[in-house]
Parts: structure tokens; sequence; C-alpha cells
């Protein structure tokens, strides 16, 4: 188990503890259902993030990688690759 799976099961069951710590006690009626409502709503998010796999949204955004260069063309890059030499490094200038 990796470490921020652990810190994330950790928080998940700080929260449920807090949750019964805070329904046992003599609270007003609208604090009570908000409280209930921000309990609901963090849990939510943990067991969400428990539930994504890391690595696949890398792999996904990875995937996404080469599109734009493929859009381009080699040509596209010959031509930046020569204004580069002629102003002696650094981005051209935008035409105008």
């Amino acid at each position: 188990m990796s470490a921020e799976r652990a810190s994330l099961l950790a928080l998940k069951r700080l929260i449920t503890q807090a949750e019964m710590v805070y329904s046992d006690r003599a609270v007003p009626a609208a604090q009570r259902e908000r409280g209930a409502e921000l309990f609901t709503a963090s849990l939510a998010l943990v067991g969400d993030l428990l539930k994504q796999d890391h690595s696949s949204a890398a792999a996904e955004l990875g995937a996404k990688g080469g599109s734009q260069t493929a859009k381009r063309g080699s040509e596209y890059f010959r031509q930046l690759a020569a204004k580069r030499k002629i102003r002696a490094g650094g981005r051209p200038k935008k035409p105008q």
C-alpha cells in the first residue's frame, strides 16, 4: 500500500470518527444538518480519491502527447529551426 493511499484511508477513518462524535452531541438542528452535509461530502471525496488510479491519469495525458506535433508536420519544425539559426537561438518573433 502506498503512503498516499494509507494517508487517505487514515483521513477517511478520522472523518468517520469525527462524524460519530459530532452526531452524539447536542447541536442545534441547523448546525447538525450542515455538519451532516459536510461529513457526507468529505467522505464521498475521500472515497472517490481512493477509487482513482493515479497511474492511469498520467497514461491518459501521455497518450495525447504527439497529436499536436503531428498536426503541424515536420516542415513547421524545419522552419522554426532555420529561424533560430538566423537569430542565434531563442524563439522567433511572432509575425505581425
